[in-house]
């Protein structure tokens, strides 16, 4: 059964069909549509702005955007590392899952444009880290994983891969890495996107869940981990 939505504003915006840039009325008006209080409608209308359903601009007024699952997701994450830091290793585990479980589906989808752009990712970041200075590869390591699962037809998956990565930053993931880590972290890299550039999309799953055991190479994580997880093996691990 569906939760039942409490907000006279969040149901009417739902009888829109979730269309983006619509025009809504001023709020007088719109409350009394609605049969409320401007005050109650301000605070549902304050819901909806961090839910990221509608945008308030002093002149052009109020209007809808298109539905997306990420502002959600990103508001209650954040709080949910303010309160547990060791719910990043919990969500790591769940893109984990999840990019395993959609792996075939979504190599598949991929067109020839994508994988030429995974093939220029892996040739930069070896650049990157042969190159004097030595540089992180960060943000060719979240395009790349990004782009193997951006044309799967589902949102609510492709969103929750891509909040796991703003944890990762928050957390500060992205800035320091052991060498040796990442040459092998962009070795199993390198065998995902030649078996996608090959077809073997079989060889390509084996390199991904073959990240197994990666958290063992990152000992800073260690105080972002439970205790009562410390030492234990993931079945699935791929940073």
């Amino acid at each position: 059964m569906l939760l039942q939505v409490q907000s006279e504003f969040l149901r009417y915006l739902a009888d829109l069909d979730g269309k983006p840039d619509h025009r809504l009325p001023a709020i007088q008006e719109l409350a009394r549509h609605l049969g409320i209080s401007s005050s109650k409608l301000r605070e549902q209308l304050e819901v909806a702005r961090l839910m990221g359903l509608v945008e308030v601009r002093p002149k052009t007024g109020m209007r809808t955007l298109e539905y997306s699952f990420l502002p959600c997701l990103r508001a209650s994450l954040s709080f949910a590392l303010l309160i547990d830091p060791g719910n990043f290793e919990r969500l790591g585990s769940l893109r984990d899952h999840l990019e395993a479980a959609y792996w075939h589906e979504a190599v598949r989808l991929l067109r020839t444009e994508e994988k030429q752009h995974l093939q220029s990712l892996i040739e930069r970041a070896w650049q990157m880290l042969q190159g004097n200075p030595i540089q992180i590869p960060h943000q060719e390591h979240r395009d790349l994983h990004l782009t193997i699962y951006s044309r799967l037809k589902n949102p609510l998956v492709t969103d929750l891969l891509e909040v796991y990565w703003d944890a990762y930053e928050t957390v500060g993931l992205n800035v320091y890495s052991d060498y040796k880590y990442l040459e092998r972290v962009w070795s199993y890299h390198q065998e995902m996107v030649e078996a996608i550039n090959n077809g073997d999309y079989d060889a390509g799953y084996r390199a991904l869940v073959e990240h197994v055991g990666m958290l063992h190479y990152r000992p800073e994580l260690s105080a972002n981990i439970p205790k009562s997880r410390l030492g234990e093996k993931s079945d699935l691990r791929d940073e």
